[in-house]
Parts: structure tokens; C-alpha cells; sequence
């Protein structure tokens, strides 16, 4: 089995994707390998392991892809948090900023009961906006956020600080 710091090597990296200037990393290859998605997956379920987690949020659409399977793990449902126009029930509504333009975040209107303990998982962490416009749906639903994961933290942009006083777990800080 990978270590940790081998899920760095099972990552790709791609160049002007989507735009110009942005550095896409494409997390494929990792889930791809089944030792290397089941420490990813692993590693992130037992940060909050120590947690009774009542829900786990994937925000649309690569988080979808690690937050189920740490769902199961965790014993937790699972919520998403969608692009604007993909929930067909009553949603909430946020807006925010991404790294190259802006976007809408939706959730179901009843996808979290008050009081329940939420964790929120995503692909990258960069500039926070968008876990920031989660961590906002999850509030607005008096959801009691205990922490967020990511696979990946781009450490050159100021998502960590963006997120504080969050507590942050991350697989692979590049």
C-alpha cells in the first residue's frame, strides 16, 4: 500500500486546463488505483473518525467521488452540494468566487436537520471560495460543520486561512 506521500505520484498534472494559467489537477489516476483511493479514502474517513458524523457533503462533482465513499466508512449520509440548475427539490442558494471566474452552489433545502455533525469533503483546496459557499449552505441549515477534507491543498493559495477557524485535513499539500 501507498504511503501518504505517495499519493502525490498518482496525481496529474495538467496545464492551462480549464483556462489559461490554471494548473488542473486531475485526481483520475489516483482513483484509478485501488490501493491508492482506498488510503485516500482511508485517510480522510479517519480524521474524523473520532467523530459521531451524522452527514457527509461532497461538493459537485469531483468531491462526489471521494465524500461517498467516506460516508459509507463513517457510517454517515451523504448530501451534495451541486452547480446552479442540478437539484430538482426546494434548494438554498450561494454564490462565490473560484480561482478563474465565479458560480452558484446549491444544496436541498432539507438535506442536513439542525443540529447534525457535517463533514465536508472535496477534491482541492485552493482559494476556499468554494468550501467557504458550502460551509455557508451547511450553516444556513444549522448543520454543525466539525471539519472539511481534501485530497489535495494547493499551499500557494490562501484557502487554509480562508477556512480558519475550520478544522482542515488534507492528503497532499503541493
Amino acid at each position: 500500500m501507498p504511503t501518504t506521500l505517495n499519493l502525490a505520484t498518482k496525481l496529474r498534472h495538467i496545464p492551462n486546463f480549464p483556462k489559461e494559467g490554471v494548473m488542473f489537477y486531475d485526481i483520475t489516476p489516483l482513483l484509478e488505483d485501488p490501493a491508492a483511493f482506498k488510503l485516500a479514502v482511508d485517510g480522510l474517513a479517519d480524521a474524523f473518525g473520532n467523530e459521531k458524523i451524522d452527514k457527509v457533503v461532497g461538493i459537485d462533482a469531483r468531491g462526489f467521488l471521494v465524500a461517498a465513499p467516506v460516508a459509507y466508512a463513517l457510517g454517515a449520509g451523504l448530501a451534495v452540494v451541486r452547480k446552479k440548475g442540478k437539484l430538482p427539490y426546494e434548494i438554498i442558494r450561494e454564490y462565490h468566487e473560484l480561482e478563474y471566474g465565479h458560480s452558484v452552489l446549491e444544496m436541498h433545502v432539507d438535506a442536513i436537520k439542525p443540529g447534525e455533525k457535517v463533514v465536508l469533503i472535496d477534491d482541492v483546496l485552493a482559494t476556499g471560495g468554494t468550501a467557504e459557499a458550502a460551509a455557508r449552505l451547511i450553516k444556513k441549515l444549522d448543520g454543525n460543520l466539525v471539519g472539511m477534507g481534501f485530497l489535495i491543498e494547493l499551499v500557494a493559495f490562501p484557502g487554509r486561512q480562508k477556512l480558519a477557524p475550520h478544522v482542515i485535513h488534507s492528503l497532499v499539500t503541493l
